[in-house]
């Protein structure tokens, strides 16, 4: 999305809408990254819990 060619063809109450758009569409793509990569690290970590048991007696 081009903003300067958005500025020239609609009125500044319809560029803000379309730049808060534009802004919330790329914070939504990071957090759903994060979210990936976190549940990834999660995965990766929770393998082999519960496999050794230590006691004492």
């Amino acid at each position: 999305m081009d903003i300067s060619s958005i500025s020239f063809s609609m009125p500044s109450g319809n560029v803000t809408n379309a730049i808060d758009v534009a802004l919330l569409a790329k914070v939504l793509d990071t957090a759903e990254q994060s979210g990936d990569a976190l549940a990834q690290m999660m995965e990766a970590v929770a393998t082999g819990l519960g496999q050794h048991m230590d006691l004492r007696v």
